[in-house]
């Protein structure tokens, strides 16, 4: 994009300020402006401050594989995942953009030390469990990692020092998730320094287009994958490329398959899978009626009981179909650091604007069945979101410890 190009986009958007100071920046900062222009999705912009909440079809439950059946096919299902993964079918795919700000590590989230006695990274437990797979498979998996603008060097570089912690490097590939731009609530661009625009990961949802954008497919074809799972860098107990929940998935002849734990109580917050006009679909906790969230069967169980913790697996070719269809986009308001117009650095200790996200759960949607897949959560839900109390590291390295990790 020219800057004259620029300036006409941005004038008939209203949001010539953006432009401000452009003849002060280097010649490479000037272009890196005018790509960040270019890369604006101004749709999105467009629902800032005026999109309602996206509305919900008729719900319905959803059941789900349960341990007991699990346990009883167990080997049926992972002779069907081993077989899968020998022969080259399956990949998994690490969603690692994220900050340790929550807890207290300027880092990326993956570094995180969960180690007591010990240093044990997060990073470093997801590649154990997923090398628990391998070393039984006899074969490695190609695992993509999917980073940030704000942590891609230092994820890499983490990975280097650490020599991959034993996976080998040819099978590891990075790329960037693609960022939007972010609004102040007059819906005008926030710059965070001069030159450059506030932006934030697009959201989860925007995984396999970023795949895509990186050139990642051409690999995911030579290499003749036909399934990814995706996981988050935050559950450290997760199994990962499961066999079991992959041949479990193969068998059902579903094209997509979802972990799911049950839930404590009928107000956990997490969201549910269920059926929405018929299709699988994620309910959030808060978008639930509280007549849907105490209903129960004639045992008294939970309808709405099976809570989905970001372990999908996901058919190649599906995703390649929807991969052009444009996922719901949900704005967010939050604390969005800028520059005022005199270049003054603000820090805001409030929510400010609007952030833009996809969301993988919107994914399920687009899918034309879901098979979900119930785990035990003592042995593979340990989410760290907080340092203590709920979902931290504290309760995470209780739940390792019980699994027999050393800490």
């Amino acid at each position: 994009m020219t800057r004259n190009e620029a300036e006409i986009i941005l004038k008939e958007h209203r949001q010539e300020h953006v432009l401000r100071g452009f003849d002060a920046l280097s010649e490479q900062a000037q272009q890196e402006l005018l790509t960040q222009i270019s890369e604006v999705n101004w749709d999105d912009l467009a629902l800032a401050g005026v999109q309602t909440e996206i509305p919900l079809g008729e719900i319905s439950p959803l059941g789900a594989v349960e341990i007991a059946e699990i346990n009883q096919r167990r080997e049926e299902f992972e002779q069907a995942g081993y077989d899968a993964i020998r022969k080259g079918k399956v990949a998994a795919l690490l969603l690692a953009g994220g900050m340790g700000t929550r807890l207290g590590l300027d880092k990326p989230k993956g570094e995180l030390n969960v180690g007591i006695d010990k240093t044990l990274y997060l990073f470093e437990c997801l590649i154990h469990n997923l090398m628990d797979v391998t070393s039984v498979a006899g074969n490695s998996i190609p695992l993509y990692i999917m980073t940030s603008e704000k942590n891609n060097d230092e994820t890499i570089a983490f990975f280097e020092q650490h020599d991959y912690f034993g996976y080998p490097k040819e099978d590891v590939a990075f790329f960037v998730q693609e960022m939007a731009a972010a609004v102040d609530y007059d819906g005008k661009l926030l710059l965070e320094a001069p030159g450059r625009l506030a932006t934030s990961p697009n959201g989860n949802g925007g995984w396999f287009s970023s795949l895509v954008k990186a050139g990642l497919l051409e690999d995911v074809h030579a290499r003749g994958v036909e399934w990814i799972n995706i996981f988050a860098v935050d559950n450290v107990l997760q199994r990962i490329c499961d066999p079991a929940f992959i041949g479990a998935t193969i068998l059902s002849g579903k094209v997509s398959g979802s972990k799911v734990v049950r839930k404590v109580d009928a107000y956990e917050k997490m969201g549910v899978l269920c059926l929405e006009d018929g299709k699988p679909s994620v309910v959030e906790y808060y978008e639930m009626s509280k007549e849907m969230a105490e209903s129960t069967d004639e045992r008294g169980n939970l309808l709405y009981a099976f809570g989905v913790i970001l372990n999908y697996i996901f058919r190649v070719d599906k995703l390649e179909e929807i991969v052009e269809r444009h996922l719901p986009v949900h704005v967010v308001e939050k604390k969005i650091p800028y520059i005022t117009e005199d270049g003054t650095p603000v820090k805001p200790e409030a929510p400010n604007g609007y952030k833009f996200e996809t969301l993988v759960v919107d994914m399920i949607r687009m899918m034309d069945d879901n098979l979900p897949y119930e785990v035990a959560r003592e042995k593979e839900f340990a989410p760290i979101k907080n340092l203590h109390g709920v979902d931290s590291l504290d309760s995470a390295r209780e739940l390792l410890i019980k699994n027999g990790v050393e800490l």
